[in-house]
């Protein structure tokens, strides 16, 4: 564990350093096989750009970093809980585990447990969540959109 110590205190620390730039408290740092390869932080504020978060900018920079949209073996540290969102693209770049400081309740005193409410949101059948979000199809003579991807991105594609 003392690794683990070690990559969430750099967390903390990008966090702080951006709390000194006027932005939110939040950072993180993405490891494959003990090396950093990447790191972010919260920058929402200066942006405008709500998913300008730390996980999500680390995993940016990992990405272009390895080459790949996937992040297989790569941990995630990170200074507070992962709100959902961040949760999500960890899981759709492949990563299997991640660290964080500071739970959802230490930053409700604070104004910073947004993520706690998504969350529970989250839990709600759509049908019951607060956004509306409908499926509705769309049909036209061309070939099915996925078919079409699956056609122009597989191995000898015409």
């Amino acid at each position: 564990m003392p690794d683990t110590d070690r990559y969430l205190r750099m967390a903390v620390d990008l966090a702080r350093e951006n709390v000194a730039r006027g932005e939110r408290p939040f950072g993180s740092v993405i490891v494959k096989d003990g090396e950093v390869i990447a790191t972010g932080v919260n920058s929402v504020a200066a942006t405008n750009d709500p998913t300008s978060h730390a996980e999500i900018e680390a995993i940016r920079t990992a990405s272009h970093a390895l080459k790949s949209e996937r992040l297989d073996g790569c941990v995630v540290y990170a200074s507070g809980h992962p709100c959902p969102m961040c949760l999500s693209a960890m899981y759709l770049a492949g990563i299997h585990e991640g660290f964080y400081a500071f739970s959802i309740e230490d930053g409700a005193p604070y104004g910073l447990a947004t993520s706690g409410k998504v969350y529970e949101e989250l839990r709600k059948p759509i049908s019951q969540q607060s956004m509306r979000l409908e499926h509705v199809p769309v049909t036209d003579e061309r070939e099915p959109l996925y078919a079409y991807w699956q056609r122009r991105n597989s191995p000898g594609k015409s």
